[in-house]
């Protein structure tokens, strides 16, 4: 369920940990690749990819809900405020 009556978007994304520069990476069968420094331990690539998303698309944290792969490198994640258009644009895809 998304907070409130405005828009959410969802978005597959494919996590490359440890990354000597953060950023997007591509996008490929409809997930995005992120490159983020932090190294995958205790939630700090989880942490890290929240702050990126907030910082890239302008909105608070939290707004970005982690829905799936908490555990793994692909995950699947809830932006609420914006469109999939806005979220993709914002991306630069």
């Amino acid at each position: 369920m998304s907070r409130g009556d405005g828009p959410s978007a969802t978005l597959s994304v494919r996590v490359v940990p440890r990354s000597a520069k953060e950023g997007v990476a591509g996008f490929e069968g409809g997930v995005v690749r992120i490159r983020l420094n932090a190294p995958p331990v205790e939630g700090q690539a989880n942490d890290s990819l929240v702050r990126f998303l907030a910082k890239t698309l302008g909105v608070p944290k939290n707004r970005i809900t982690l829905v799936a792969g908490g555990k793994g490198r692909s995950k699947i994640v809830r932006v609420d405020g914006v469109t999939g258009k806005e979220l993709m644009a914002a991306l630069g895809l």
